[in-house]
């Protein structure tokens, strides 16, 4: 069954921002130039959303770059992936040119900060929660942890190499932050679960 009109018009909307953003970056992005690639008209786009910098959050959150779902059944396999996942992500074309200069407007702009880290972040956190609770139930990580601590840990290193750009985000990063996690993290019973672990999952470090 074919979307209804309003949903197809969203949906051309949304696409239309991340390629715009894709081949311009976010500075150049305009309401006008994203209605004419989604064939409508501004005022269309404006009943939909309150300003460009929702439109921008909401394009870059329903996208979904960065959100995994692993399950290896070891901890050093999962932190993994979600590591590579979102450093992927914070390089590729939609968030990894956008998030920079998109941090100042939600620095400026409470109602819109909640909307990022409802739409965007939260998912990825919620994702890794279920990774993090998992390994507590198997024994690998102590169960007196913050596990919401634990990912702010997990994403900093990444989140500020993207900003910042003082090192890379290469594929040598994830085996060696899930390690240095893991030295805190682990139970006596867990701690050996190292880059050995990973390759002997069949997930190898890049």
């Amino acid at each position: 069954m074919p979307r209804p009109r309003d949903e197809r018009v969203s949906a051309a909307v949304l696409d239309a921002v991340r390629d715009l953003m894709a081949e311009n970056g976010y500075s150049r992005l305009t309401l006008q130039g994203v209605a004419d690639r989604a064939g409508t008209t501004t005022p269309a786009v404006r009943r939909r959303w309150p300003s460009l910098r929702h439109l921008v959050v909401d394009a870059l959150a329903e996208e979904r770059a960065g959100v995994v779902e692993p399950d290896a059944g070891c901890v050093a396999c999962d932190l993994s992936a979600h590591v590579e996942a979102l450093g992927a992500a914070l390089g590729g074309a939609d968030t990894g040119r956008v998030l920079p200069a998109l941090v100042a407007d939600l620095a400026d702009d409470p109602e819109l900060r909640a909307r990022f880290l409802e739409r965007f972040w939260q998912p990825r956190r919620e994702a890794c929660l279920v990774s993090l609770r998992a390994a507590m139930e198997r024994g690998e990580v102590r169960r007196d942890v913050d596990p919401e601590l634990v990912i702010d840990v997990v994403a900093g290193p990444l989140v500020l190499r993207h900003l910042f750009g003082h090192a890379r985000l290469d594929g040598g990063l994830a085996p060696q932050l899930v390690d240095l996690l893991l030295a805190g993290l682990g139970t006596r019973g867990g701690a050996g679960h190292s880059s050995a672990c990973r390759a002997g999952h069949g997930r190898a470090a890049p």
